[in-house]
């Protein structure tokens, strides 16, 4: 079975404050031109996207420079969307982390600092969330200068817990990019 963990992208699909607008444009017609095909202008972190550490590291890593064996793998999802304020490292399991990818299902909270370092020691593959940004400026950095990608604006999550998956999420090859849109997956063995 394959969940779609993807919000659709389109004019209505909400943005970072600040952030570019997604805009739609119809471009071609198949009445008029034998084909039909849509101009795109969007920020690279649009919709269900990740984080390459480029977007918070200086000479870090931009998306087409990461290996693509960093945006697929087994991963989980913890659900802390009991708590309150930022997700704190008593509301997290203890182990299981390594190699793993680590999704958090948190109504729109974010990670705390010390939750970044945790994960980063414990050899995280990856980490997303529900949130529109997984933390503030300190866990982005914890995260990206260690080359941890992060997802963002992850969907479907609350169908996945207590499960283990293999997590697809690849970005677009975006020469020099800050991250990139993905088509965001979680394949369930039955």
């Amino acid at each position: 079975m394959i969940v779609d963990l993807s919000l659709p992208l389109g004019e209505d699909t909400p943005v970072y404050p600040g952030d570019p607008e997604v805009k739609v444009k119809p471009w071609a017609f198949i009445e008029r031109d034998g084909y039909y095909m849509n101009a795109l202008k969007l920020g690279e972190h649009s919709g269900t996207h990740v984080d390459a550490p480029a977007h918070f590291i200086p000479g870090g890593k931009t998306i087409d420079e990461m290996p693509l064996e960093k945006f697929i793998g087994e991963a989980f999802v913890v659900d802390v969307r009991d708590g309150e304020g930022t997700v704190k490292l008593d509301e997290i399991p203890d182990s299981g982390y390594h190699g793993r990818i680590v999704l958090f299902l948190t109504g729109g909270r974010e990670l705390s600092p010390e939750v970044a370092l945790f994960l980063v020691a414990e050899g995280v593959k990856a980490v997303g969330t529900d949130a529109m940004s997984i933390g503030d400026e300190t866990v982005h950095t914890i995260l990206l200068s260690e080359e941890v990608p992060i997802f963002e604006n992850l969907v479907n999550l609350e169908a996945l817990v207590g499960r283990t998956f293999t997590f697809i999420g690849l970005p677009l090859r975006i020469e020099g990019g800050s991250g990139s849109p993905v088509r965001a997956v979680a394949i369930i063995e039955d």
